[in-house]
């Protein structure tokens, strides 16, 4: 569009006494090329008064705003101007509120800052959304047990269509097999019948929801609106069309012959499902004989909470053996439940439950590591432990003794058969058909027709868990339009896993009235942009493909990348992975970066450093420095970017050969406790990072004048020093040479 700029200073929140605006007025106009006389003041923007006086601009045509008042990430309601290209300049917490009123440094700082966001405008266009035609806003729900069913529900009492796959006979998941559930009424000392069996008549009298059983996912291609997903039954084959997907396909139970040491293989040594079955067909016996089971010992945490097992808790086992201990009690008023733990954990009400089970006298309840079972004779079973309360060992006998075995996700065996594939391919093609034809093939769920594999990928440390580690974002996967939900996600109880699956049905929802309007999902729910790739350009090195977050781009027959957009979240990391920077946004792109990095005014007797600040922890650490007045190093100019795994390498060169003195990539935290929030920005970029040494070598500087720093977003008061102390390396450093040219 034809660009009518207006630029417009605040005066609030102390930024009219800290800057000299009739100075700034003439740099901006000078250095940003704009008219003098379209560069206003007021004395509160955000004020009705002052948001008046910018519509009256944008009656008469302006269209291109740049805002230099307060940090983006506030008023945003207040500074929305539909219809034109705005660009906030943050003049309050990045000079206002940390450097020296009325100083040089205050100065050339927002002199800086508003000449950056003109710039901007002026490499930038306004978005427009990029909308697929026959969008399907139809949801499909995997797995049919409690979450499956609950999230079913929710979508279709909101009014949309809901395709239910079940792979088994019935509906109804783990909590169909149920003898009894754990109280959750007051006083929370009577079990109750499972209520799964009500939910599944709901759902199949529903006329929102198509249900079927025995089926599985025999492909799912596409993209989020347009998901074609072919489900086979009996051998038949159908395709549907969907919007999002949750994937509710729970769990399976920690494989027992693993835990030899706890005596399962013995006659009389079963696990929590069995124990399970075995109530619910009326009488509690042991396996060798049939004899009813009179002493039944319980041991908690069998394999979970074990690094060579399970290093996790698996959430319910505790409830599950209190409840089952109340079945031994109840089939036999003399009969003994014995449970041995580690730590007994029944978050919420269920405490109640736990108290009033301690109240019961032929219940005995003992903190302590079990060390082994071994025969006590008749069929009899010793349980031997370290009682870590009164600190002594002690040997217990039980007729029957019941393993609390923790769980593991339904996408565990995929991912792992996946891993060893991964690595079987990088010895060579002899070993990964080795692998192939020696490994046993296991049952995928959603067989994804994605470049970057079949299935969900799990982060390192996730134990096979289809949530992908999002701190911020629960229900979300590495798959756009695929949400998680119950114990696919994190070991739950059933109450929880009926709450977690109406907000992944939410996000879903979400999701399909996104893609209806062209937006993205998640994290930049807002954002309208879409990445526009110049291809007469493209090398196919099919960098982008691999190192996509998202596996938003595929490739064709003869390999050339294109893209899914529906799948992207605008994240920007093929923008940042393509050598050559043929990938842009209409308000962000490697040229628009580079251009303001090249605006800043060096000064040769100035150190000038510039921070890569990530939009997502990085940027609002330095937010909340600022409203905590902590000073900020004057020698320090902050450019916003998406993620950094946006980071070209280019920038790098442009900001040295321009004689500036330093650079930050200031990112988010990564690694097993930590997240980006586009999974793995920061990762990329520092990987990305261990060629700057070489771009640096090039130019001959010191490899020091670039550093990558690691934030949390609530690490803010520790992030000034992190500066200050990069600043002094390099200062140490001396001087950019280029500076002289």
């Amino acid at each position: 569009m034809e660009k009518k700029f207006g630029v417009y200073i605040c005066k609030g929140c102390g930024i009219g006494e800290a800057i000299d605006l009739e100075k700034l007025r003439k740099r901006v106009a000078l250095k940003g090329k704009v008219p003098a006389d379209i560069i206003k003041e007021h004395q509160v923007l955000c004020s009705p008064e002052g948001l008046e006086f910018i519509k009256n601009d944008i009656k008469e045509g302006t269209n291109t705003l740049i805002l230099g008042a307060c940090s983006p990430r506030v008023k945003t309601n207040e500074f929305d101007f539909p219809g034109t290209i705005t660009e906030r300049v943050n003049l309050r917490e990045f000079v206002a509120w940390t450097q020296e009123p009325m100083s040089a440094e205050a100065q050339s700082l927002a002199d800086d800052y508003m000449v950056m966001g003109i710039i901007k405008t002026q490499k930038g266009d306004l978005p427009e959304p990029s909308i697929q035609p026959d969008l399907s806003n139809a949801i499909l729900v995997v797995g049919g047990g409690t979450a499956g069913l609950s999230a079913a529900l929710e979508a279709a009492n909101a009014g949309y269509q809901v395709t239910l796959v079940e792979k088994e006979a019935e509906l109804g998941g783990w909590g169909a097999k149920l003898y009894k559930e754990t109280p959750r009424q007051h006083p929370f000392d009577k079990l109750e019948d499972p209520k799964v069996f009500a939910r599944i008549k709901e759902v199949e009298a529903h006329q929102n929801i198509k249900v079927f059983k025995s089926s599985v996912i025999e492909k799912t291609d596409g993209q989020p609106g347009l998901l074609d997903v072919t489900i086979r039954k009996n051998g038949n084959s159908e395709t549907i069309k969907v919007g999002s997907v949750v994937m509710a396909t729970g769990w399976k139970p920690y494989d027992p012959s693993k835990l030899e040491y706890l005596g399962y293989g013995k006659p009389n040594v079963i696990t929590n499902v069995q124990m399970e079955e075995m109530a619910k067909k009326g009488k509690i016996t042991r396996p060798s004989d049939g004899k009813e089971a009179k002493k039944v010992a319980f041991i908690q945490c069998a394999g979970s909470r074990d690094a060579n097992h399970l290093p996790y808790c698996s959430a319910f086992c505790c409830a599950t053996s209190l409840k089952q201990a109340k079945y031994v009690r109840e089939k036999s008023d003399d009969a003994i439940a014995m449970i041995f733990y580690k730590d007994i954990r029944t978050p919420g009400q269920t405490e109640l439950f736990y108290k009033n089970m301690q109240n019961d006298p032929g219940v005995l309840l003992t903190k302590a590591e079990v060390t082994g079972i071994s025969d006590a004779g008749n069929g009899n079973l010793f349980v031997e432990a370290d009682n870590t309360l009164l600190g002594e060992k002690i040997k217990v006998e039980a007729d029957l003794v019941v393993l609390a075995t923790g769980i593991v996700p339904s996408t565990r065996a995929p991912q792992e058969y996946l891993d060893g594939l991964t690595e079987a391919g990088k010895k060579g093609d002899v070993a990964k058909k080795e692998y192939l034809d020696n490994t046993p093939k296991p049952e995928f769920i959603l067989n994804l027709a994605y470049k970057q594999g079949p299935e969900i990928p799990t982060l390192e440390g996730a134990y096979g868990f289809a949530d992908s580690g999002f701190i911020c974002f629960q229900y979300e996967t590495r798959r756009t339009g695929v949400y998680a939900a119950g114990c696919v996600k994190q070991p739950m109880t059933m109450a929880d896993a009926t709450e977690d699956a109406a907000g992944a049905a939410l996000k879903a929802i979400q999701c399909v009235e996104h893609v209806a309007k062209g937006i993205a999902v998640h994290p930049r729910a807002w954002d309208t942009t879409f990445p526009d790739p110049m291809m007469i350009k493209c090398t196919s090195c099919k960098r982008c493909t691999e190192e996509c977050p998202f596996s938003a781009i595929e490739e064709d027959a003869k390999g050339t990348p294109f893209y899914k957009l529906n799948r992207c979240r605008r994240c920007g990391t093929c923008m940042g992975a393509c050598p050559e920077r043929i990938v842009s946004f209409k308000d962000f792109s490697v040229d628009m970066v580079g251009s303001m990095i090249k605006s800043i005014e060096v000064d040769e007797d100035e150190f000038r450093i510039i921070v890569l600040a990530c939009e997502n922890d990085a940027y609002p650490a330095l937010d909340s420095a600022a409203i905590k007045r902590i000073k900020l190093n004057p020698k320090v100019r902050i450019i916003p970017v998406r993620c950094l795994g946006s980071m070209n390498l280019v920038w790098v060169s442009d900001a040295f050969s321009r004689g500036i003195d330093g650079l930050i990539l200031l990112g988010c935290k990564y690694g097993e406790n930590y997240q980006c929030h586009f999974v793995k920005g920061s990762e990329l970029a520092n990987y990305r990072f261990s060629k700057v040494k070489e771009t640096l070598d090039k130019l001959q500087l010191e490899s020091d004048r670039c550093q990558l720093l690691q934030v949390a977003i609530n690490e803010y008061d520790k992030l000034p020093q992190m500066i200050d102390d990069f600043v002094t390396r390099v200062e140490e450093i001396g001087p950019n040479p280029f500076k002289e040219f």
